[in-house]
């Protein structure tokens, strides 16, 4: 072991042998892995080893496939056999709604090119996989790239690649402390201090105490997982070829052959957590006993789908743990103020997602980005409340017991809830209000009309459809009144705020008493943010954009942070609501006697709400008459209670962010996570048309190459689709003569002017107004057309007005 590396990789599994390997592999050879026991000590050596195609998030399923593509090319750079068994696998519905979601995926897939993909009936699965009993099966999904490898030795073949790219591997180190440097860290282990500018956490089971070496907590926690392995069974032996792997979403098992028998894996309903805070240091090959006991309604479940595990023995249990974050994705980057510290743990399916993470990872600790929009894997994706041990248990369990269990997209969890709630909360409650959730603040969906509504869970338009579409009629008519809690705020101050802005932000700053839409970049011309940025006037400004990127975006200001400035996040600490709609103006003047009407379109200023000093902003994000009024926390409940009580004759309609998300598709605003993500550029996305090119900032070079080059191969258009009883919403292909030509970012109806409609990034060819187009909604192809942005009010007559 050599006193320095340019990195340390700390952990010996799939993941911490995967980033090893990418980085030697793009060119940082002066690397080693330590790994405290040998190379799989931990949940490696008794993962089941499988791999399939499906995942919730298209960008992570996107690095599935990378991963699976990459496994034959491991075994041939390391000459390592990592056991490779590609039988094809197929994932069951066995409910109608299971069946419409599995076509939605099936074209999902087709969204982001994986293409290896078809649906199946119940006859061709039984045919598939002839042990199987078909019995409630409606229908499935076969992907060729299925199947499983082996465990160990696929560890070692990452391993093995990564030496001969010049990588150290040292097995036997156990890190005993971590300590932050000028230039990096010093890496303590029992053999030795190393010093190094990176240090990578892959450290799997023992990712909580390597995280608290470094004085952070991670929101991680092992779940026990059990599986077991059949003695051979006869008609397995009798087969000719190997079964596919098979999940059966509704038994909550998975299964596929283990020589002559088969290997059959539970996600348990009555989960277990399993040493919240770290596996001992000596734990490495030590299984826990199985509990036939807790599982015995799976195992029951899982004997019916396949009959002939009835008449064999078990040959083995595996009752062994795994670590997961609270959304089940894994938490991969760097951590803010820890400069060279590195995450790439909570890797539940290593063996699936290892090679993405590894990839993702070292790209991003090499040239500063990731080639793909990887925020779902984040570890900034979750803030400071997320580390709270309860938080972690009720969400980790909450994922594990759902992990075959089917979540729909206006469906409400309740795990780690409520959590944050905006001071009004519970007078918004006692008004019908429904809740959702954002990075653990509760924020307002919809206000129903009586305490007995219950939002039914479904793929289709639910039935708070009415409610949704009253509401938006109440901000076209009158004014709605909107809870922007769950809006982060940043303010800025000091003698180089304004050059720091000028750089970090690609639009020309707004004067004192303006506002102004802030696109900003990174250096090679990616979206980093679609933010407003205000000008008090006074010296401070504000940054306002999505409330669950704040810990994202601060760790972005962080990083590139000028001198002399002062910047806070003071989301919890100020609060508000908006009035949209053409009365929004009349009620202010009802609450203030102050020259509120003088207030210009994108104009704020101080001004008194009743009895509260506010800030006001003159914008809408619904395209109407709005203003913005933000306030202390400690005001929230009077501001509401002002703004009600001026807004009674107004016709003032309180509502919630469906209504909003319907109303902002009809004006083509954009949202981040859709039309705005790090994967795209200004260009593609129409952000352009707020960059200054006259000036310097983050990311113009590139920016100004797309510009003055071809421009972009795809660019977001606004679609009207003949749905009838659903709405796109994220993903679903886009086809012109039977070829994709894009994908739809975001969709919904647009209650306004009566049509389902969509956002989507679509090749610049099939951009033209009036261009014919096909889209899957729920499985079922529609027609659709591309139409002029902003079909309600093109001129923004009522915005500006």
């Amino acid at each position: 072991m050599k006193s320095h590396y340019q990195a340390v990789v700390i952990g010996g599994g799939v993941v911490g042998t995967s980033v090893l390997y990418h980085l030697a592999k793009m060119g940082w050879t002066d690397v080693c892995l330590l790994e405290r026991s040998v190379l799989t000590a931990g949940s490696s050596w008794h993962a089941a080893g499988g791999f399939h195609a499906l995942n919730a998030d298209p960008n992570i399923a996107s690095l599935q496939a990378y991963t699976i593509d990459l496994l034959g090319e491991i075994e041939k750079e390391s000459g390592q056999s990592v056991g490779m068994h590609m039988t094809g696998g197929m994932t069951l519905a066995g409910t109608p709604d299971r069946w419409e979601w599995l076509q939605s995926a099936y074209r999902t897939f087709q969204s982001i090119g994986i293409d290896d993909v078809h649906l199946i009936t119940p006859e061709e699965a039984g045919e598939l996989c002839p042990i199987m009993s078909t019995e409630g099966i409606i229908g499935g999904m076969w992907a060729d790239r299925e199947g499983y490898v082996d465990t160990t030795g696929t560890v070692h073949a990452y391993a093995g690649a990564a030496r001969k790219h010049g990588a150290d591997v040292i097995e036997h180190t156990r890190v005993l402390e971590l300590i932050q440097t000028k230039g990096g860290w010093d890496v303590v282990t029992d053999k030795g201090t190393v010093h190094t500018e990176h240090v990578v956490n892959a450290a799997g089971l023992w990712a909580k105490q390597v995280g608290r070496m470094a004085g952070i907590e991670l929101p991680v926690s092992p779940l026990n997982h059990h599986y077991l392995i059949s003695d051979t069974i006869p008609e397995v032996e009798a087969l000719d070829k190997e079964m596919p792997l098979v999940v059966d979403l509704e038994g909550f098992t998975y299964m596929r052959q283990d020589q002559n028998g088969l290997l059959l894996g539970i996600y348990e309903i009555d989960h277990q957590h399993w040493m919240m805070d770290g596996a001992p240091w000596e734990y490495g090959f030590e299984l826990q006993q199985e509990d036939p006991d807790r599982i015995e309604k799976e195992l029951t479940l899982g004997f019916e789908r396949y009959p002939a595990l009835q008449e064999v023995g078990v040959k083995t249990w595996v009752n062994g743990a795994f670590t997961f974050a609270p959304d089940g994705n894994p938490l991969v980057g760097p951590v803010r103020g820890k400069p060279g510290y590195w995450c790439a743990c909570g890797v539940m399916a290593g063996f699936l997602q290892g090679g993405g993470v590894g990839k993702s990872l070292a790209e991003w600790m090499i040239h500063g980005e990731t080639e793909a929009d990887v925020y779902g894997m984040d570890v900034a994706r979750f803030g400071d409340y997320a580390e709270n041990k309860q938080f972690i248990k009720e969400t980790t369990g909450q994922f594990y017991t759902r992990r075959f269990v089917m979540t729909y997209p206006n469906e409400q969890l309740p795990a780690g809830r409520p959590l944050k709630m905006a001071p009004a909360y519970a007078d918004m409650t006692a008004a019908g209000c429904r809740w959702g959730a954002s990075a653990g603040l509760e924020v307002p969906l919809y206000f129903a009309p009586s305490e007995g509504f219950e939002e039914t869970p479904s793929l289709k338009r639910s039935n708070a459809f009415d409610i949704v579409a009253e509401e938006c009629k109440a901000v076209r008519e009158n004014v709605g009144l909107l809870d922007i809690s769950g809006f982060s705020r940043f303010e800025v101050s000091g003698s180089g705020a304004r050059a720091w802005l000028d750089r970090t932000m690609a639009c020309t700053l707004p004067k004192p008493g303006r506002a102004k839409l802030a696109p900003m970049l990174s250096p090679q011309g990616k979206l980093k943010g679609d933010l407003t940025l205000f000008n008090w006037g006074d010296g401070t400004w504000w940054i306002m954009g999505s409330y669950y990127l704040r810990n994202w975006h601060m760790r972005w200001f962080s990083d590139h942070m000028g001198e002399d400035v002062v910047l806070h996040d003071i989301a919890d600490a100020t609060v508000g609501f908006s009035l949209s709609g053409p009365n929004s103006l009349k009620v202010l003047e009802a609450a203030t006697d102050g020259p509120i009407a003088d207030l210009k379109f994108m104009g704020c200023g101080s001004f008194d709400i009743g009895l509260i000093r506010a800030k006001v902003g003159r914008l809408s994000v619904a395209g109407e008459l709005g203003y913005e009024i933000h306030c202390k926390a400690a005001e929230h409940i009077a501001l509401r209670k002002t703004l009600i009580a001026a807004g009674a004759e107004f016709g003032l309609r309180e509502v919630g962010f469906n209504a909003l998300l319907s109303l902002r598709l009809e004006k083509s605003f954009g949202i981040w996570s859709a039309e705005f993500t790090q994967g795209y550029t200004a260009a593609q996305t129409g952000m352009d048309r707020w960059i200054d090119w006259d000036k310097d900032f983050t990311g113009k070079a590139a920016a100004m190459a797309e510009r003055d080059g071809n421009g972009p191969a795809q660019k977001i258009v606004t679609l009207e689709i003949d749905a009838t009883d659903a709405d796109a919403t994220g993903f679903e292909p886009i086809w012109a003569d039977g070829v994709v030509v894009g994908f739809v970012t975001s969709g919904g109806y647009g209650h306004t002017v009566g049509k389902s409609m969509a956002m989507a990034m679509i090749n610049q060819e099939h951009c033209d107004l009036g261009t014919e187009l096909t889209v899957h909604i729920v499985g079922v192809e529609r027609n659709a057309r591309v139409i002029a942005p902003s079909p309600y009010d093109p001129s923004g007559t009522a915005m500006r007005g």
